[in-house]
């Protein structure tokens, strides 16, 4: 017998970006990220404006230092607006916006002295020469902090365009020493002539203005490289989860995490492999179907997947198929694992636990009762995909599918809730599973197999079956 999973059009969802992203989840998750980043630049601003301002209340005298600390008071006030409306839908506009507002405001800060009564009368020239420039750096990793290299350009041009326009302002003031003009007027400077020109308090020279811009290029250049390896690393986690979240509906959770980690390399190569087959039927469905209206029928049959898989899935299980009012589940297919019988088992006393308290709460509701049967098999199968070009399948083949849904339809011959093969049972006894239930061995005899295969029966509804950790 042969158990298929059609992944044909899971694979083809691999290579469809297009189609995911079109269904607004991808955009949903990267903007989400977008906001978060946005909120963690906050926290971060608010963590530099304290260092500043305590830096500030040690560096400058009173009462000059509450001039300053006003400054960052309102700086601190440029970045909540922002931050609060991070979930607009221009919140990234809006962010740019204030980023250029916070580049003029440092610039200016640095640039124009305090009033006369708290500052030193010092040429405005002079505030050209300090290293407070380094401030307006502060922009730069604050935009780092985001997945937007667009942001970093722009607090990097932001950056730059303010404190050229402050220097060009400041150098065009007509009371400004600018060497050309010394020189016109000079012709030559001895040495000890450029140096006074040069250290006079009314001199601004370019030379270091065009340092700090080539090297604020680069930084921003080198800050946006890495802001878009960041964004590209993101997006590409972003795009797995997304379509593994996609094949989840199609398959289990192993299954997805199996095709998305191979889909370069080739997916369900054949090879054999010593797996357990479950298979799984509501017994009397057909009959209850029929006295049931069809919306009650699918709640029925929603309620009892969501249950299965959610205990297939918790003890590792793969679920091939749902079959109706069935399902069939493997252990081992996608990876070898030596106790994938006592696993099985494990999760079909589990099944049978959760059948018990289910019908706990259809009895306390006025439902009548359901019954699981389960047939459960192990031994080697080859596990691989098979197919024409077109259209492939993950499939599992061997006798072992064939007796495993041969062993559930014999539950009914037999008067038990689960049937397992002597092979499975005696595997989870050494692995120390608690076989409470469990009859005696008996020899039975499979419709179209020759030989028959010796299994054990499981009785007791209401025994509990240990949890997996």
């Amino acid at each position: 017998m042969t158990a298929q999973v059609s992944i044909g059009r899971l694979l083809a969802e691999l290579g469809t970006l297009r189609a995911v992203d079109a269904s607004g989840r991808m955009r949903r998750v990267l903007r989400a990220q977008e906001e978060a980043g946005l909120a963690f630049a906050f926290r971060a601003r608010q963590v530099a404006i304290g260092v500043v301002a305590l830096w500030l209340l040690f560096l400058v005298p009173s009462p000059r230092d509450l001039y300053y600390l006003a400054f960052a008071a309102l700086f601190f006030g440029l970045g909540w607006i922002p931050f609060r409306l991070r979930h607009h839908r221009q919140a990234l506009a809006i962010k740019l916006a204030f980023v250029l507002l916070d580049a003029a405001l440092v610039t200016l800060v640095v640039v124009l002295p305090p009033p006369a009564a708290l500052g030193v009368d010092w040429p405005i020239q002079t505030r050209l020469r300090s290293t407070e420039y380094l401030y307006l750096l502060l922009l730069l990793g604050e935009a780092s902090l985001s997945y937007s290299p667009l942001a970093v350009i722009w607090a990097g041009g932001a950056v730059m365009g303010a404190w050229s326009t402050a220097v060009v302002t400041v150098y065009c003031l007509p009371d400004t020493v600018r060497y050309r003009d010394v020189l016109a007027q000079v012709g030559s400077l001895t040495d000890e002539a450029a140096l006074r020109v040069v250290y006079d308090p009314r001199y601004v020279g370019l030379s270091s203005w065009w340092t700090q811009m080539v090297l604020t290029a680069l930084l921003t250049g080198l800050i946006a490289c890495a802001v878009a390896r960041a964004r590209a690393t993101l997006l590409a986690q972003v795009h797995g989860d997304v379509v593994r979240a996609d094949l989840a509906r199609y398959v289990s959770p192993d299954v997805a995490d199996a095709l998305t980690a191979t889909a370069h390399s080739g997916f369900g190569a054949p090879r054999e492999r010593v797996v357990a087959v479950l298979f799984a039927d509501l017994v009397g469905f057909t009959s209850l179907a029929e006295r049931l209206r069809p919306e009650a029928v699918l709640a029925l049959l929603k309620a009892f997947r969501e249950r299965s898989c959610r205990i297939v899935f918790a003890h590792g299980g793969t679920l091939d198929k749902f079959l109706g009012d069935g399902f069939m589940a493997t252990f081992g297919c996608l990876s070898d694992e030596p106790g994938a019988s006592s696993t099985a088992l494990a999760c079909a006393l589990a099944l049978q636990e959760e059948m018990t308290r289910w019908n706990a709460e259809r009895e306390a509701a006025g439902e009548p009762r359901i019954a699981l049967s389960i047939g459960l098999h192990c031994g080697p199968v080859v596990v691989g995909t098979v197919g024409a070009q077109q259209r492939v399948e993950f499939t599992v083949i061997g006798d072992v599918v064939n007796v495993a849904s041969r062993l559930q339809q014999a539950t009914r011959e037999l008067g038990g809730s689960i049937v397992a093969s002597e092979g499975c049972v005696a595997e989870a006894d050494m692995a120390g599973l608690g076989l409470d239930g469990f009859g005696d061995s008996r020899d039975l005899a499979l419709r179209g197999r020759s030989q028959s295969i010796r299994v054990r029966v499981w009785r007791e509804v209401a025994a509990t079956a240990p949890r997996p950790a």
